[in-house]
């Protein structure tokens, strides 16, 4: 793949990021994306850099029932060296038991809490951004997590967002309560659930916690398209490392990009098209290989293409066959009527990417922001946010 300098930088003085026994040298963390962070697009980006990358968030309901689903979610290529999973629950005894069964089973060398996902089937029903408003169920459920995961020397960690909406914000308190439970690390996606994906992640907020939480790591997530925006968020911040998630998406390569920008090197991938079609492609493999099913592996391969081919001269006739693709072999034979020797297309390629959404009012229980404890009610209904495999 073609690489290219850009004007040199002061190399950043960022140590390892020490989570529990574990040591990740270049501090940068691939978040948990539904339907995305798979086995096989994990593999693509470790192969360019360096970083913890984290696998599909999963309930804890589904895992403890294991469900088939849940339990392909969990796995992990024999080379992974962090086994990295990504919970979430809304019952602490249901949270516990599933910590506990990757501990006991050796599943998982660390271990991520899900209170930052934004989307309205959990928010409605308390989970995801809306959890850490109820301050006695997000206590419990992270002491719970803490203590389950202990038992193996398995680093827990937290991810969340600022709060419900500007009125309604959560993160510090949060932040204090994950920290005093014995979190290892504390992440924080700079936008309240009411935003969604819009408008512009807030790093002030993630400087403040940064500044509240002295003595554990602080990682800063949003907003992150570039190696450049990386090394930004870290200058401005202070914090540990980054959590990067729509920047990557049709740019795996975005990895090799974070790694040389913390050691200080300005060596940045520009892919041609022909590169490009090259990553399609081993990206459509590694996934019949995940799903072992070339029908599915060539479904769940459509979303990325918008992703990879963004800002690249690709004519709408070829764009919606590749948003079609069946097979292996049809895929080849699209990616074959691209115009290889087309070059990086600069800013265009760049950027924001994915779905942002619009501000939005957060669906939420009934009377949930009247008290941050549980009414009865709210205790008996809570559960209901377990059902599905993945919030999405």
């Amino acid at each position: 793949m073609t690489v290219t300098a850009t004007p040199p930088a002061p190399k950043l003085e960022l140590p390892p990021l020490k989570l529990g026994p574990i040591t990740v040298d270049t501090p940068v963390i691939l978040a948990p994306m539904a339907g995305i962070t798979n086995s096989a697009f994990r593999r693509l980006c470790r192969e360019y850099g360096g970083g913890l990358y984290v696998a599909e968030m999963v309930t804890s309901r589904a895992l403890v029932e294991r469900t088939p689903e849940s339990l392909r979610i969990i796995s992990h290529d024999d080379d992974e060296k962090v086994r990295s999973v990504q919970l979430y629950g809304v019952d602490p005894v249901t949270v516990g038991h599933a910590v506990r069964m990757l501990v006991e089973e050796d599943r998982a060398d660390h271990i991520d809490l899900n209170f930052g996902c934004p989307v309205p089937k959990v928010t409605r029903r308390g989970g995801g951004s809306a959890l850490p408003w109820k301050t006695d169920l997000f206590t419990s459920i992270v002491q719970t997590a803490v203590k389950e995961a202990s038992k193996g020397n398995v680093p827990l960690t937290i991810k969340m967002r600022k709060g419900i909406d500007e009125d309604h914000l959560t993160y510090l308190d949060a932040g204090r309560i994950a920290r005093d439970a014995g979190v290892a690390a504390v992440a924080l996606h700079g936008r309240t659930a009411a935003q969604f994906y819009s408008g512009q992640a807030d790093w002030s907020a993630i400087a403040r916690l940064r500044e509240a939480l002295p003595d554990i790591p602080v990682l800063g997530n949003g907003d992150i398209w570039s190696a450049e925006d990386a090394v930004r968020m870290v200058r401005e911040t202070g914090v540990d490392g980054v959590v990067v998630g729509r920047g990557c998406q049709g740019r795996p390569w975005l990895f090799g990009d974070l790694m040389a920008a913390f050691e200080g090197s300005d060596v940045r991938h520009k892919p041609d098209l022909q590169k490009v079609a090259g990553s399609v492609y081993r990206h459509a493999e590694l996934m019949v290989e995940t799903f072992g099913d070339e029908g599915k592996a060539l479904r769940e391969i459509r979303k990325h293409m918008a992703w990879y081919f963004k800002g690249y001269v690709v004519g709408s006739e070829l764009r919606t066959k590749l948003a079609m693709v069946s097979s292996l072999e049809v895929l080849r034979g699209t990616l074959d009527q691209l115009d290889l020797d087309s070059p990086y297309p600069g800013v265009d390629a760049e950027g924001p990417r994915g779905r942002a959404g619009s501000p939005k009012k957060p669906a939420l229980p009934k009377d949930w922001l009247e008290s941050r404890a549980l009414n009865v009610a709210q205790s008996r209904d809570i559960s209901a946010a377990e059902l599905d495999v993945s919030g999405g």
